[in-house]
C-alpha cells in the first residue's frame, strides 16, 4: 500500500524518489519497508499489472532509472488496501506481550526491574521522537506522517505509565513472582 500510495502521489516517479520519500517519512521504522526492497517491490507491482513502467532512461554511467505510474488495476488495489487498513483493527504484534504473559516466571526483583527498564526505554523513545519532530525534517510536506509520530509517542507514554503501575503492583506483592513462597 505504501509504495502504491507514494507512486500515486508523485507519478510518474522514479524508484529513487519513492525510496527517498519513504525514508523521509521514516517508514523503515514504523512499516515493513526496508530501503533495499523498494526497487524489488516496484518491479513486482509492475509485473502484477499494478504499476506501469512509463520510461527507462540511463544518463551517462549512472544506473538506468525506470519511471512508474499506477494502472487502473493498481488504483483499485490501493483503494482496497487503504480502506481495509482504515476500517479493520488488528492489534500490533509486540514480542513483549507473550513475554509479559510469563511475568510470574521471573523473580520479583527482576520483573520489577524489567518493567521499569521498559518504561524508561519507552519514555526515551517518546522523548527522542519529539526531538526529531522538532528538528528532523520539515513536516509541512507530510503532516499526516507527523501525526503518526505523535500517535507513536502517545502509545509509548501510555505503555510506560502502565509498566510503572504494574511494577508497583508486583513490588507490593499484588502479582505473583517466581520467588513467591507457595503453600502446598
Amino acid at each position: 500500500m505504501l509504495i502504491l500510495g507514494v507512486v500515486r502521489i508523485f507519478q510518474p516517479v522514479h524508484g529513487y524518489d519513492v525510496r527517498r520519500e519513504l525514508l523521509s517519512w521514516h517508514a523503515d521504522e514504523w512499516a515493513n519497508v526496508a530501503p533495499g526492497s523498494i526497487y524489488h517491490a516496484l518491479k513486482k507491482l509492475a509485473d502484477e499489472g499494478l504499476l506501469r513502467e512509463v520510461t527507462t532512461e540511463q544518463v551517462g554511467a549512472r544506473p538506468a532509472r525506470t519511471t512508474y505510474e499506477v494502472t487502473p488495476k493498481g488504483e483499485a488495489e490501493f483503494q482496497d488496501l487503504l480502506r481495509r487498513q482504515w476500517w479493520e483493527y488488528r492489534p500490533p504484534l509486540d514480542p513483549f506481550v507473550p513475554a509479559f504473559a510469563f511475568l510470574p516466571a521471573l523473580p520479583r526483583r527482576e520483573g520489577v526491574a524489567a518493567l521499569r527498564h521498559r518504561a524508561q526505554q519507552l519514555r526515551l523513545f517518546a522523548d527522542g521522537a519529539e526531538v526529531r519532530m522538532d528538528s528532523d525534517i520539515d513536516w509541512e510536506h507530510a503532516p499526516h506522517v507527523a501525526e503518526m509520530f505523535r500517535l507513536g509517542m502517545a502509545h509509548a507514554r501510555v505503555e510506560a505509565d502502565w509498566c510503572e503501575a504494574v511494577a508497583q503492583r508486583l513490588e507490593k506483592g499484588e502479582l505473583h513472582a517466581a520467588d513467591d513462597k507457595t503453600d502446598h
